[in-house]
């Protein structure tokens, strides 16, 4: 590798990489001699040089990506009743301090770090030693190391935090913290390194995962419903309408949401190109085309369109293209979306008649969107779009990444599942998770945090 370099004037004007002192030549250069020449340098630290455009880019990512809890927090606290939305907000916003002090000291290093047997990271980062700011030769090869493990770390944070919806109302809040954190050491972080990490064993067999539809989504669909066999219904599930007790709130937490999924899903590229550009614009359509066909869904059903309608195809719109956002092209994600818009629905107008109380939708929207999405990249992933990806079924890569897509969403949820339901069986046993009785009957807010949202 040569680079090569123009100081006429005395100031460095024009640099390039080229595998050749010709190739790097350009008119007005000097091949050699005088203020010009080829230097033959070591690509890998070429590689390794810190792009201040991507770093300064994956940072506002990151910052996005944190924005999204919030804007969770606000579309679960809108969807239940007044009586336990500042029980909700808490849970959300509580886990951006607890899984962040996780990350820094087990999450980043059982994710990340040096492979154990494709299983997990060994313990070599614990507490960030050894994490710097130089790039990784692993991981965004072109930010400092700890930018992306920041990044990282807004992901850890907001994957427990969807699990929260599934037994909204009906949780009390010490247990919580206990099983949040247990699930993101025994669940997040294994799977993260199975999928993500360098010489994880899913990673290895070809399984993509663009920005989390099996890390993140997959995961706390599973979850979710090991919760909610665990803990049980709300009190009159099933008889009594447990309506919103305020959409605006919820139609809030959708915006802060979907400008947030920019970042999760743009950033995944861990570089700002065109494969971030693909990203964004592919994050879009599949949220816009989720709620469109959510709405006329509604409509054919129904006869009528609602405003938490709109708001939940959008999110699993979102949810969905996740995986495929970074590797399809945008009329695969409209596509996408459509198919999310429609499986998603059905799913949750299915919860009643199953009997299982999904509170906030996260096994119908999270859940089925993410294997859906996962899935859908066997079938429209192009390396057209993207080089680093694979070629689907109907674009000429036959049944080969399909497969791999089916094993890895297979594994995970299964193993989610059965960790998840082990762990809410302990913590509850051990601790009593679920609110009961009167507790339960007053609400989160009063019984779990002495305070109400509402004082008129």
């Amino acid at each position: 590798m040569y680079f090569c370099f123009d100081m006429a004037g005395g100031d460095v004007a024009t640099a390039c990489f080229a595998t050749s002192p010709v190739e790097g030549d350009r008119p007005g250069w000097r091949g050699g001699g005088g203020r010009g020449g080829c230097v033959w340098v070591n690509e890998q630290i070429r590689e390794e040089v810190m792009d201040k455009a991507d770093t300064a880019f994956i940072l506002a990512a990151a910052g996005l990506v944190l924005l999204m809890t919030p804007g969770l927090a606000l579309f679960y606290g809108g969807m239940v009743r007044g009586k336990n939305v500042l029980g909700t907000i808490m849970q959300s916003l509580v886990l951006i301090s607890l899984i962040s002090i996780e990350w820094v000291y087990l999450g980043y290093t059982m994710s990340f770090g040096p492979d154990l047997g494709g299983l997990v990271g060994d313990l070599s980062w614990f507490a960030l030693s050894g994490v710097t700011t130089a790039p990784s030769p692993d991981y965004a090869t072109t930010v400092p190391q700890t930018v992306f493990m920041i990044y990282q770390c807004m992901f850890a944070i907001i994957t427990p935090a969807l699990i929260t919806g599934a037994f909204a109302e009906r949780v009390r809040f010490v247990p919580f913290l206990v099983f949040s954190l247990l699930w993101a050491i025994c669940v997040y972080n294994p799977v993260c390194h199975w999928v993500w990490g360098k010489g994880g064993w899913l990673g290895a067999l070809g399984v993509l995962d663009f920005a989390g539809g099996i890390v993140v989504h997959a995961t706390c669909g599973a979850a979710a419903l090991a919760g909610v066999l665990v803990l049980g219904n709300r009190k009159g599930f099933g008889r009594t309408s447990f309506m919103p007790h305020n959409l605006p709130m919820t139609m809030m937490g959708t915006g802060l949401l979907w400008f947030g999924w920019f970042g999760f899903n743009g950033g995944s590229a861990m570089a700002a190109d065109e494969v971030a550009a693909t990203a964004f614009v592919a994050t879009h359509l599949g949220g816009m085309a989720g709620m469109f066909m959510w709405v006329v869904m509604e409509w054919v059903t129904q006869g009528k369109a609602t405003t938490l309608g709109a708001a939940s195809g959008a999110i699993a719109g979102l949810a969905t293209i996740t995986p495929t956002a970074g590797f399809v092209a945008p009329n695969a994600a409209i596509a996408v979306g459509c198919v999310a818009g429609v499986v998603c629905f059905v799913a949750v107008n299915s919860k009643t008649r199953l009997g299982l109380d999904d509170s906030l939708d996260v096994v119908g929207i999270h859940g089925v969107g993410g294997v859906v999405g996962t899935l859908c990249l066997g079938l429209f992933a192009s390396t057209k779009v993207n080089p680093a990806g694979a070629d689907g079924l109907f674009y000429g890569g036959g049944v080969g990444q399909l497969g791999s897509q089916v094993l890895g969403v297979v594994v995970v949820v299964v193993y989610t599942f059965v960790v998840s339901l082990v762990l809410f069986k302990a913590v509850h046993s051990f601790m009593g998770m679920r609110l009961e009785g009167e507790a339960e009957v007053q609400g989160m807010d009063s019984t779990e945090h002495s305070e109400t949202a509402y004082n008129n």
